[in-house]
């Protein structure tokens, strides 16, 4: 499974509902390329659950400068559209699985 490619075109509709981890990212980043793979991991672990997506900063910088994204990576868990919870940086597979997990049990 993989993350969705969101752009300013699409990113209102594809949040609409549910848990979505968004990935702010540029092809340049370096920590961004690390934890591309994770993301790639989580899409398919929390399939049905909760969507990733991902928007490219260089290519979409109205939604990047909406949601104030000043360093990459910057990941955003969106309820229903609305950021709940922000992570700026790489972090390991089991932080995000952290909070995607606090967020699902929440709903729950």
């Amino acid at each position: 499974m993989k993350p969705v490619e969101l752009t300013d075109g699409n990113f209102k509709d594809e949040l609409s509902s549910g848990l979505t981890l968004v990935d702010f990212w540029a092809p340049w980043c370096g920590p961004c390329r690390i934890i591309a793979p994770v993301l790639e991991e989580l899409a398919g672990d929390y399939d049905g659950k909760v969507k990733i997506g991902k928007v490219n900063v260089d290519e979409n910088p109205t939604t990047a400068a909406q949601f104030r994204v000043m360093s990459i990576p910057t990941l955003i868990l969106f309820k229903d559209g609305e950021p709940v919870e922000q992570m700026v940086g790489a972090a390991p597979k089991r932080s995000f699985e952290t909070l995607l997990n606090k967020h699902l049990e929440a709903a729950n």
